[in-house]
């Protein structure tokens, strides 16, 4: 059984615009690849009617790719080859919303279950379909949320970056000794050394 081969003739004003496009170079790599593409597929008087493989070898691309492009022109012109399909079907919905989120959020700031030390993703995971708040999630979800919502409370804490919320001490060279650590930070504002506690 062989492939269907498509054929690619382009008109004099669509050559214009390929060459264009690519003159120009402001379009993405992708989109300018494809121009490339048509025009060397071209099989009008114009056109050098080059075939898959002298295409891919000239342009560092895969027969494949060629072959694609080809399709599409074919089946929908110049506008399918160089435009973003729009999707067919919606993007998949979002699990947590905002007020969801903020309740995975309030139930991972409170006590933990009996014999836990701390909430678990997994321990989350399941307890957030108890008490119907969403139908399933999975930890990778609920661990998404709580990344988000960790670092926009550490930014809106001190309107910097994360990294820039980390305090350091210069040694006694001028350099750098390291982080402090919370506490640490706390007997400093104090006015207390760690003898004083």
């Amino acid at each position: 059984m062989s492939k269907k081969r498509y054929v690619v003739e382009l008109s004099a004003d669509e050559r214009k615009r390929l060459e264009e496009l690519i003159r120009k170079g402001k379009s993405p790599a992708k989109k300018q690849l494809k121009a490339r593409i048509l025009l060397r597929a071209d099989e009008s008087p114009l056109g050098p009617k080059w075939n898959d493989p002298q295409i891919s070898e000239a342009l560092g691309t895969y027969p494949i790719m060629c072959a694609r492009v080809r399709q599409q022109f074919a089946q929908g012109g110049m506008g399918a080859v160089l435009n973003r399909k729009q999707r067919a079907t919606p993007p998949v919905p979002r699990i947590f919303d905002g007020e969801k989120e903020a309740r995975l959020i309030a139930l991972a700031c409170s006590q933990p279950p009996e014999g836990r030390a701390k909430w678990t993703l997994r321990l989350l995971e399941s307890k957030v379909v108890e008490l119907n708040i969403v139908d399933h999630a999975s930890d990778n979800t609920i661990g998404r949320v709580q990344k988000k919502m960790s670092s926009s409370l550490i930014l809106r804490s001190n309107g910097s970056s994360p990294a820039a919320s980390k305090q350091r001490i210069r040694s006694g060279d001028g350099g750098y000794s390291g982080r402090l650590q919370a506490d640490a930070r706390w007997r400093l504002s104090a006015g207390l050394s760690g003898r004083d506690v």
